[in-house]
């Protein structure tokens, strides 16, 4: 099969014509790809902010795909159907963290495209009980995004709650799958771009934002929570202080840079910080049932799959308005 692959000691992608096709263990389908979305925790595994991935490593783990085979003990699935992967790839399903239905914090978890090989492929296989369905509606090139930029934005909007203001910063694959969310539950969004970016900022209010700026502006009023899905630990006392009393502040990347310190009174009456970490199954069947009703129309740029270091070369330079996706 052909692949892009992670070799040690390497920050790009080798293309690889001819990489052995992977077999099916137990528990697992061999899926064959048909979309893989480049997310931003791809370069950070690729720039080593995100340590120990396996290597040699095929990336991608916003996964699109039809199964060909299964391998013993798989139930629930068949040949031909359509299915997405997600980062969450494995967990224990034994520890506290996975007894009290917080997967997402699995001790033992693997991930997609990092422990596990991902999508960057013609060919992948996944543990049949970690993918998802992917709804009628959506075509593998739209769906490949909400499988993390949508699941991610997902969660981090279910541990905002149901506040009325809603700050978005970096406005990314992401936050343009999560505005269209917080829209269709009522919320007023305030999208945060990089200053300056008249066009990221004109998307946004394309997407029903009340209002865009500059993410060294000001809203026009106090948040109740903000979103940062830009890895700039900056943005944290920024959002503070544009977050209302009783606001929080959540930061939903894997990766950001150190966050620098900040006087107590912008954290004061009763303001919080806290982060989102990886997904759960819950959250993938909650929002894959969500996303058609909203419905969730996602904005994707396609390279074809030996371009992938492209992609993530435009990806990091901010050159992509919504989402890039692999095109095997």
């Amino acid at each position: 099969m052909r692949a892009m692959i992670l070799d040690a000691g390497r920050h790009t992608l080798r293309y690889a014509e001819n990489a052995p096709d992977p077999v099916p263990a137990a528990h697992q389908i061999l899926i064959r790809v048909a979309a893989c979305g480049v997310c931003r925790t791809d370069l950070h595994i690729l720039d080593g902010e995100l340590d120990a991935p396996k290597l040699p490593l095929v990336p991608g783990h916003e996964i699109v795909g039809t199964v060909i085979s299964c391998g013993a003990g798989v139930t629930g699935l068949a040949p031909g159907e359509r299915v997405g992967v997600p980062w969450l790839g494995r967990v224990c399903g034994v520890c506290a963290y996975c007894r009290s239905g917080r997967e997402n914090l699995c001790e033992s978890a693997r991930f997609t495209g990092y422990q596990i090989d991902g999508g960057y492929a013609g060919l992948t296989v996944a543990d049949a009980r970690f993918c998802f369905r992917i709804p009628a509606g959506f075509s593998d090139v739209a769906a490949a995004p909400l499988l993390c930029a949508g699941l991610i934005g997902y969660r981090a909007l279910k541990l905002a709650g149901a506040v009325e203001r809603l700050g978005l910063y970096g406005f990314g694959a992401a936050a343009h799958i999560a505005a269209q969310v917080a829209r269709h539950r009522g919320q007023r969004v305030f999208a945060f771009t990089k200053p300056g970016d008249r066009e990221g900022q004109d998307f946004a209010r394309s997407l029903g934002a009340a209002w865009a700026g500059g993410s060294d502006a000001r809203p026009p009023m106090p948040l109740d929570a903000a979103l940062i899905f830009a890895p700039v630990g900056a943005l944290v006392p920024a959002a503070l202080e544009a977050t209302a009393k009783g606001g929080t502040v959540i930061c939903a990347g894997i990766h950001m840079s150190d966050i620098p310190s900040f006087p107590y009174r912008i954290l004061w009456q009763e303001r919080q910080v806290r982060s989102v970490a990886n997904l759960t199954r819950a959250d993938g069947d909650e929002f894959l049932a969500l996303a058609p009703l909203v419905p969730v129309r996602t904005s994707t740029e396609t390279f074809p799959l030996a371009e992938a270091n492209e992609a993530l070369t435009r990806l990091r330079q901010g050159r992509i308005t919504g989402a890039a996706v692999l095109v095997p």
